[in-house]
């Protein structure tokens, strides 16, 4: 018997990392690196994905923030740019849209173009991504959708009905950057 005392409603975040790796061996990118705490679980999933999809086709180094911010996308890059290893990477994704817009800041304060000499990928599509300047990339989470299937399967469990977890596709929502 199933153990149903919880279920989870959530995003394919691995699939989420898959989109972004092949987005950047469409564009022949080699020099990666990945933006996120991979202690958390969603974040090691679309890392994982993005890796694993990757297949030995390019470098992948992880920058670990230590939150969600804007703040921490900055202060990370800008880190890993006084290294000199940090001016060869051609690409960056980024568990978090705003880890990615603090990621871009700190790239174009050290001169680099985005895209031209670095593509950067975020996570989330928040409202803020398609007004960024440049408009960023981002893999969407139907998180709507997630909370109405979250809430006809609790009301589902109540009824004493039988429900499993789900997890949600992602969409790769491709911009300027």
């Amino acid at each position: 018997e199933a153990d149903t005392d919880y279920i989870v409603v959530g995003s394919d975040n691995k699939k989420g990392g898959i989109s972004a790796a092949e987005r950047f061996i469409a564009q022949g990118r080699q020099k990666l690196v990945f933006l996120g705490d991979v202690d958390h679980a969603e974040v090691q999933e679309r890392c994982a994905g993005f890796i694993d999809a990757l297949s030995n086709r390019a470098t992948v180094h992880i920058l670990r923030p230590k939150a969600f911010t804007f703040e921490a996308g900055f202060d990370c890059v800008t880190s890993l740019l006084k290294k000199k290893s940090g001016h060869s990477i051609d690409g960056l994704f980024a568990a978090s849209d705003l880890l990615a817009m603090g990621a871009i800041r700190a790239l174009t304060e050290a001169g680099l173009r985005v895209p031209d000499d670095i593509s950067v990928i975020g996570y989330d599509d928040t409202p803020g991504a398609a007004s960024f300047v440049p408009p960023l990339t981002s893999v969407h989470q139907y998180l709507r959708d997630g909370g109405v299937l979250l809430a006809k399967k609790m009301l589902a469990m109540i009824e004493g009905e039988t429900v499993q977890s789900e997890s949600l596709p992602t969409t790769l929502i491709v911009r300027h950057t």
